[in-house]
């Protein structure tokens, strides 16, 4: 049971749901939007940050979860369960392109930059591999591809075809000089 249960997870703005559904049609996963899941137990959003009923949403995602489910979103390695999945996907994008997704979806500065400094940082990687296993986490790098290669490239780490991406956009800022355009005072 629930052998092929895969997670899709990253900043807003990686691509987490277009991909999502290329992955679904092409591999026969059923979505699950743990967001959405989470504002029906009564999820509130206030000055930018969410507040989240832990317990309740992972309880109502054990109903939810059958054998191929995809559950979608970037509270997902905090709700979902370790044992029910087998491998999580974090999608990565770089920072310098995450700024104008931020800058269109008019995100204020301070949800743009909690956003870019959990992207540099790897934090959403991090919280998988601690909540959900190193094992079953994989890093992919969504930048400058189709949604259509990406699902790709998830395609070749679902089947142990590949091993992911190895992902560090603190270095190449950090060489560029610009930690303080990501990380202002």
């Amino acid at each position: 049971m629930n052998t092929l249960v895969l997670v899709l997870t990253g900043n807003p703005g990686v691509g987490k749901h277009t991909v999502s559904k290329i992955v679904a049609e092409t591999l026969g996963y059923k979505i699950i939007d743990v967001n959405k899941e989470a504002v029906k137990i009564g999820m509130s959003e206030e000055n930018d940050s969410i507040d989240v009923d832990v317990e309740k949403t992972k309880k109502l995602l054990e109903e939810k979860i059958s054998d191929k489910s995809l559950l979608v979103g970037h509270l997902a390695p905090f709700v979902v369960s370790k044992e029910l999945v087998s491998t999580v996907i974090v999608l990565r994008k770089n920072p310098y392109e995450l700024i104008d997704v931020y800058e269109k979806r008019n995100y204020s500065d301070k949800k743009k930059n909690d956003n870019l400094g959990s992207e540099i940082l790897g934090i959403i990687a991090y919280d998988s591999i601690q909540n959900l296993g190193e094992n079953k986490t994989f890093q992919i790098n969504a930048t400058s591809i189709t949604a259509e290669e990406t699902a790709k490239k998830i395609e070749g780490v679902i089947n142990r075809t590949s091993k992911g991406d190895v992902i560090d956009w603190l270095t190449d800022i950090a060489q560029k000089n610009d930690l303080k355009k990501f990380f202002p005072d």
